[in-house]
């Protein structure tokens, strides 16, 4: 059976060292393009070394980030990410951390918004045989959350069919990194003011 990544389930510490953006893109970077030093992340993500530096030092204290032991020496630390995944379980956290879990979901959406517009703009250049096999679908559904629930849960086994992106999967010559992003986006109709539902979109 091929090897699923290590992931961390988001505790509130954990939420909070994450609740800045900056610490979001560098975790991704870590995870998506494997360790590097504070200057290496910091020319990827266009900011200083110190400031790359103290960030990670906020998500090597949640446990997020560690040294990657096997490389750098007295003048240059390199790090890596301490997990290949990450979970948030809302239902299981403190209403006291709402404001930190809408400002890690900000930080993940601009993420992926960064993510689906690179792949927009590098389509053209891709080999001819990845050309067509990107894909923009959206559907509006009428769900109860239950059924909504149901449909993440049946999506995410869908995806762990196929094979992970980690160095323990052996994989055929012609396979690359895909990212398969999972959106469900609830979006309840108000109550007008006149008692009438309010207009939805789409």
């Amino acid at each position: 059976m091929a090897a699923e990544p290590t992931h961390v389930v988001l505790d509130s510490s954990a939420l909070k060292a994450l609740a800045h953006p900056l610490r979001v893109s560098l975790l991704g970077a870590l995870r998506r393009y494997g360790p590097a030093t504070a200057t290496q992340l910091g020319q990827r993500l266009s900011i200083s070394s110190g400031s790359a530096s103290y960030h990670l030092r906020q998500l090597e204290r949640a446990g997020l980030v560690a040294d990657d032991t096997t490389r750098g020496n007295a003048r240059d630390r390199w790090w890596r990410a301490a997990h290949r995944s990450t979970t948030l379980r809302i239902q299981d956290l403190d209403p006291t951390d709402d404001d930190a879990v809408d400002t890690y979901l900000r930080s993940v959406a601009a993420n992926y918004t960064l993510l689906l517009q690179q792949a927009v703009n590098e389509r053209a250049t891709l080999p001819s045989a990845w050309r067509g096999t990107l894909e923009m679908s959206d559907y509006l559904l009428r769900l109860t959350p239950d059924e909504a629930k149901t449909l993440a849960v049946r999506l995410h086994t869908v995806v762990r069919e196929f094979r992970y992106d980690v160095p323990e999967n052996r994989a055929p010559e012609d396979a690359d990194r895909v990212s398969v992003i999972l959106q469900v986006l609830p979006q309840p109709e108000t109550a007008s003011e006149d008692g009438r539902d309010g207009d939805g979109l789409g």
